[in-house]
C-alpha cells in the first residue's frame, strides 16, 4: 500500500473516540435538561407546598365533632309509692322483670319488708335492660333493706346504714305551752315528748305544767351525708317546775339496757307512771262528794278522769297482769291490772281493748286499751282508778315507789359518765337564769 491511499483510509480508532465524544455530549445535555425540568416541577411542587400550607393557616380550624360518651346499659330507678300501688303495677309500668321480682318474693326477709308497701315509701333499683341487679328500700333512719343479683340467684339482708351523731344543746321557757315552748326553742314536737316521758313519775304533765316553767336537753342529732335525718336519744335533760328542779341522765348498762337516773344515781322511772296517756287535760279530779253529771246524786269519784279525743291509746301505769277486761257497768270496757305491793289499777270507759287478753302479763308504757265514752260517760275520756290494799287513793298525789338505785361500781361509772352532760345543763340553766326578768327591778 502506497503512501497516498494510506492516508485515504480512517484509522479504526480515531473514528470509535470521535462518535463517543458526540455521545457523551449528548448524554451530558440531556441530563441538564432533565436536572432543568426536574429542578423546576420541584421548584413548583415547594412553592406550591408552601402556599396551601400559607391558606391552611389562614383559614379557620373546623369545628369539633364531639364524640358521644358510650351508654351505660345500667339504670337506676326511684320508685315512689303512691296510694293504690304495689310491686306489681311498679314493676309493670318501669318494664322492670315481674319474673325477678317473683323470685325476689320468694326470699323470707325480701317478704317481710316488702309485702306491705305505704304511700312516700321510696325503693331504689338498678337494672339492666329490666333485669333487676339490685333493690334497696329504707327500713328507718339507721337500716335498710338491700336485695342483691348474685349470678342466676338472688340474696336479701338487712343492714346496718352509718350514721354520724352530734351532740346538740336546747333550752326554753314556757310561756303559754310546752310545745309552743319548745317550738321557739327549735325543739321537735317528737323530742320534746320524749323529755315529758323521762318526767312523767315526778311531773303531772296534764296538770302540773305552768308558764316559768323551763326545760334545758342534750341530746343528739342524727346526719347522714351532711343531711340532717333526725333527732336520736335525749341524753340528759333538766326540767324546772314550780321552782323544783328535776334532773335526768341516760346510762346504759352492762346488758345494754338504757334507763335514766338523778344526778345521784337514783332511776327516774318509778313503779308507776302519774298519767296513763299522754297530753289531754283532767275533766274531773278525784273528790269523795262529787255530784255523778248523769245520775245527778251525791256520789264519790274515787279516781281521775282524762279527756282525750276517742281512740287515744291508754297505756299500763306500771308492770302487773290483767285480772279484769269486759264490761263493767257505769265504767263500761274496762281492765283492771295487778301490780306487786297489793296494788290495782283501774281503766274504763274505754271505746276497745288492746291486744292483751285476761291473764297476760303487761310492761309500763303498753298499750292496753283506747279512750271511749262506753258505760255512763257524757263524752270520751279515760277514768283511771288507783287502790292499795283495796283502799282508793288520788293517783296524782300518791307516793310512788322506786325502782332500785345504782350502787358500787357501776355508781362510779355512772357518775364519770354523767359529769360531762351535767355541765352542759348548767351552762343552758344559766344562759336561761340570766334572760330572766329581775322583779325586783320592775317592782322600782
Amino acid at each position: 500500500m502506497d503512501e497516498s491511499a494510506s492516508r485515504r483510509e480512517p484509522k479504526i480508532g480515531t473514528g470509535v473516540r470521535s462518535r463517543s465524544r458526540l455521545g457523551s455530549t449528548l448524554i451530558a445535555a440531556t441530563a441538564v435538561a432533565v436536572a432543568l425540568v426536574t429542578g423546576y416541577q420541584l421548584t413548583n411542587q415547594i412553592t406550591e407546598s408552601f402556599r396551601v400550607s400559607a391558606l391552611a393557616t389562614s383559614r379557620p380550624a373546623p369545628p369539633a365533632v364531639d364524640v358521644a360518651p358510650p351508654v351505660d346499659p345500667i339504670e337506676e330507678l326511684q320508685l315512689e309509692v303512691q296510694s293504690g300501688d304495689t310491686l306489681d303495677s311498679l314493676f309493670r309500668a318501669t318494664s322492670l322483670s315481674t319474673v325477678d321480682l317473683a323470685e325476689i318474693m320468694q326470699l323470707d326477709v325480701a317478704r317481710k319488708y316488702l309485702r306491705v308497701l305505704r304511700p312516700g315509701d321510696v325503693l331504689v333499683v338498678r337494672h339492666d335492660g329490666g333485669a333487676i341487679l339490685q333493690l334497696d328500700r329504707e327500713l328507718d333512719i339507721r337500716t335498710k333493706l338491700e336485695v342483691q343479683r348474685d349470678g342466676a340467684v338472688f340474696q336479701a339482708s338487712v343492714i346496718e346504714m352509718p350514721l354520724e351523731r352530734r351532740i346538740v344543746m336546747a333550752a326554753g321557757q314556757i310561756r303559754s305551752s310546752l310545745f309552743e315552748a319548745a317550738q321557739t326553742a327549735r325543739v321537735s314536737e317528737k323530742l320534746i315528748m320524749n323529755v315529758a316521758q323521762i318526767f312523767a313519775y315526778d311531773i303531772d304533765f296534764v296538770r302540773d305544767i305552768g308558764a316559768g316553767d323551763e326545760f334545758a336537753v342534750v341530746y343528739e342529732e342524727l346526719w347522714r351525708d351532711g343531711v340532717k335525718l333526725g333527732e336520736g336519744d335525749v341524753l340528759a335533760a333538766e326540767f324546772m317546775n314550780r321552782g323544783a328542779r328535776f334532773t335526768a341522765i341516760r346510762y346504759q348498762n352492762a346488758d345494754d339496757r338504757s334507763s335514766y337516773y338523778t344526778h345521784d344515781g337514783q332511776p327516774m322511772r318509778k313503779a308507776f307512771v302519774r298519767a296513763p296517756l299522754s297530753f289531754t287535760r283532767i275533766s274531773s279530779g278525784f273528790n269523795p262528794a262529787r255530784r255523778h253529771p248523769i245520775l245527778n246524786t251525791i256520789r264519790a269519784h274515787q279516781g281521775v278522769d282524762y279527756a282525750a279525743p276517742k281512740g287515744t291509746p291508754v297505756k299500763a301505769s306500771g308492770d302487773g297482769r290483767v285480772i279484769f277486761r269486759g264490761w263493767k257497768g257505769g265504767y263500761g270496757n274496762t281492765i283492771i291490772l295487778q301490780h306487786g305491793g297489793n296494788v290495782t289499777t283501774l281503766y274504763g270507759h274505754l271505746s276497745k281493748f288492746g291486744g292483751r287478753g285476761y291473764g297476760s302479763r303487761v310492761q309500763q308504757g303498753d298499750v292496753i286499751g283506747y279512750v271511749g265514752a262506753t258505760g255512763l260517760a257524757t263524752a270520751p275520756h279515760l277514768h283511771y282508778e288507783y287502790r292499795k290494799n283495796g283502799v282508793h287513793l288520788d293517783p296524782r298525789t300518791v307516793i310512788l315507789p322506786n325502782a332500785e338505785p345504782l350502787r358500787g361500781q357501776v355508781l362510779t361509772a355512772f357518775r364519770a359518765s354523767a359529769k360531762p352532760l351535767l355541765q352542759r345543763l348548767e351552762g343552758r340553766t344559766s344562759m336561761l337564769a340570766a334572760n330572766r326578768p329581775n322583779p325586783a327591778i320592775g317592782a322600782q
